[in-house]
């Protein structure tokens, strides 16, 4: 039934599965992310780690989808990479917060893929330019199930990975972070009030690489639910009629 409020259909809040509950999901509200906050992958996007403030960037949050079965790949790009990163699901927020309060904003944790336009995000880079194009497109923040903090308690150290077609590309510590989670949401809502429904992606391990149609791709985090995807056929842009 359409509301008659709205011009247009109100679209469908983008939501995230919790483990265990199945009567209730996650609602998205936005969707954060960090760059290079592993020193060994800011090595290799050439860039020396050292701990300055940290740079972020967001997606719009229906680019949340599970992660599970396929992911399209993207048009306008030859160069699709994947990167793999601890989500964390805020359950409370703020501005200006203090660490303990950033700490306990933390309701949960899943795992993400923070798919990239690499060759999009260079063009940007090299014009000075915004990355919108090279990482908010559609289905570009595939997630697995949030467990929650309640249940698996806080997570700072731990194995982190992921594997192209069984071949791992990308494996470290949690620990390894230049920022650790609660010092992400402390410098994050310098800038933002946080809310509840807000997803912060923490940033990814060294091996970033390519993606083409066909390949499988697993990943995952000591303590939650791995993510298992197959990367879907080029999108082709339609032509319409004038």
């Amino acid at each position: 039934m359409v509301d008659s409020r709205y011009v247009f259909s109100a679209p469908r809040p983008a939501s995230v599965a919790v483990a265990g509950n199945d009567a209730q999901r996650f609602a998205v509200h936005r969707v954060y992310c960090v760059a290079q906050n592993y020193a060994a992958h800011a090595r290799e996007m050439n860039r020396d780690p050292q701990r300055e403030l940290p740079a972020f960037f967001s997606k719009p949050a229906d680019a949340v989808v599970a992660a599970a079965g396929v992911v399209p790949f993207p048009p306008t790009t030859t160069d699709f990479h994947h990167e793999v990163e601890l989500v964390l699901a805020l359950g409370d927020g703020g501005l200006h917060l203090e660490p303990e309060h950033a700490r306990a904003a933390i309701w949960g944790y899943c795992v993400g893929l923070d798919l990239t336009r690499r060759d999009l995000q260079r063009q940007a880079k090299d014009a000075r330019g915004p990355w919108d194009v090279s990482k908010a497109f559609d289905a570009s923040a595939p997630v697995t199930s949030i467990r929650t903090r309640a249940s698996i308690g806080e997570l700072r150290s731990g194995r982190i990975w992921l594997a192209v077609n069984g071949a791992l590309r990308q494996e470290a510590d949690l620990s390894d972070m230049i920022w650790d989670p609660s010092e992400i949401i402390v410098q994050l809502s310098r800038y933002f009030r946080l809310v509840p429904g807000d997803l912060v992606f923490t940033g990814t391990p060294a091996g970033v690489g390519s993606l083409v149609p066909g390949d499988m791709v697993a990943a995952g985090v000591d303590g939650l639910d791995e993510l298992e995807v197959r990367v879907g056929d080029r999108v082709h842009p339609v032509m319409h009629a004038c």
